[in-house]
């Protein structure tokens, strides 16, 4: 397997293009298969989450050109309501939205329990809530959740937590039910409004995404449309946080400064200049960070996909902070990771205490998901000396680009083959950074 080497100590400076939303592609692919005929999404991440499923698609009948330069058309005029990969389907979680658009498209459905990464339970009951009370009958066989109905009805749907995965999958099936359906206690989400967005421009009738009522007047049929992703406030929230770890100076290009309000809030606690206009956001950080509080909620709180990469900041504060996980309760396994590189972190329960050090040292290390991964890259970045990061595939499902965006803005980073190994720092590695 593939590992980053991070020769860190560098700051960050210059200017970076935020990529499509990966939580809001994850949802529009699927989504399109709701109509016959060809759709065309555009600032469609370069993600291995996106290539997943281009490929489940594909399994299913659906004819997929793409995703070339940001650009993905899906011809779903052929697709069919079961026989997904199981392997395919596991190594996602968003799998679970096919369920919602083979339902809504063809009243049947058979989908692999979702997989994904591992940050604590993330049960699929009230995705499975919404179908049952929209008429479809859902039972799980060998893996698989199946779910068919005769028609499917518009009805009234109080949501037990504010689940973005049910808000959006029960969204999918409603849209060509028969009836209205109110949906309650919604998540609030951006690639929420997102999905909306595009489901309107299909012909669907969904009012008051973004709120906690969503309205779903059902029509008999959606047509293809041409969408654009939203930008992806999550990888520009890990690129604002490196900036700031690195002391670096870098202009975000291709952001909504609105999703990131509660990152940008905790960076000005933190003593960091945050400048933003239309569509762009600055990161100043000329000093070390003063520590700070964080508490993780659902948005437009702090969002627990940030919190890793917040913690390596915070590790290298000027005195102790504590960060409270609320939306996970699994959600500090990088702890383990970063301290091999010097941090001194405790975790009590879903609070982790930080206690900030002047310095990281680099160490091998290892991703076991996709936002540990990220916190791992920006503690690297941040270190002396070398960090080796294994696990890369986990990184990769959810940032575009990784190496290429980070060199252009002065890290010296680069992928080299092997597999990952507890070498010591000092250990020779033949890999050319360039210059020190």
């Amino acid at each position: 397997m593939a590992e980053l080497l991070i020769h860190g100590g560098n700051p960050l400076n210059g200017d970076l293009v935020i990529g499509g939303r990966k939580n809001s592609a994850v949802a529009v692919v699927p989504a399109s298969i709701l109509a016959a005929g060809t759709s065309t999404l555009e600032n469609l991440p370069a993600i291995g989450d996106v290539s997943t499923y281009t490929e489940i698609l594909a399994r299913l009948g659906a004819k997929v050109d793409g995703p070339a330069g940001g650009v993905l058309q899906v011809d779903a005029s052929n697709m069919r309501p079961e026989g997904a990969p199981m392997d395919m389907v596991k190594r996602i979680r968003a799998s679970y939205y096919l369920l919602g658009a083979l339902l809504g498209r063809f009243r049947y459905a058979r989908v692999g329990l979702p997989g994904g990464c591992d940050i604590g339970q993330r049960p699929i009951d009230q995705h499975l809530k919404g179908f049952r009370a929209l008429g479809a009958e859902v039972s799980i066989d060998h893996g698989e959740v199946v779910a068919q109905a005769d028609a499917l009805v518009g009805t009234h749907i109080y949501l037990d937590i504010a689940s973005v995965g049910a808000t959006i999958n029960i969204m999918l099936a409603a849209t060509l039910a028969e009836g209205t359906t109110v949906l309650e206690n919604c998540a609030k989400e951006p690639h929420i409004v997102d999905v909306a967005s595009f489901l309107n421009a299909m012909g669907a009738r969904v009012v008051g995404a973004g709120t906690d009522t969503i309205k779903i007047r059902g029509v008999k049929e959606l047509r293809p449309a041409r969408h654009a992703i939203i930008p992806d406030e999550i990888e520009a929230a890990t690129y604002a946080i490196a900036v700031a770890a690195t002391r670096g100076d870098v202009t975000l290009v291709n952001v909504v400064p609105k999703h990131l309000d509660s990152v940008s809030a905790k960076l000005r606690e933190a003593g960091i200049i945050v400048e933003e206009n239309g569509d762009w956001i600055r990161i100043i950080a000329p000093e070390r960070p003063r520590a700070i509080t964080v508490k993780t909620l659902p948005y437009p709180g702090f969002p627990t996909d940030a919190m890793p990469p917040m913690m390596s900041l915070l590790s290298l504060a000027s005195g102790t902070s504590v960060i409270s996980e609320g939306v996970y309760e699994s959600r500090f396994k990088h702890v383990d990771e970063l301290q091999r590189m010097g941090t001194n972190i405790r975790v009590e329960g879903r609070s982790a205490v930080i206690e900030g050090v002047e310095q990281l040292n680099g160490a091998p290390v290892q991703a076991t998901n996709l936002r540990a991964g990220a916190s791992l890259v920006v503690a690297g970045l941040a270190a002396q000396g070398r960090t080796y990061l294994g696990g890369v595939e986990h990184v990769e499902r959810g940032y575009e680009h990784l190496e290429e965006k980070l060199r252009s803005i002065g890290a010296k980073i680069e992928r080299t083959p092997g597999e990952f190994d507890d070498r010591k720092d000092d250990e020779p590695r033949v890999v050319n950074l360039g210059q020190d």
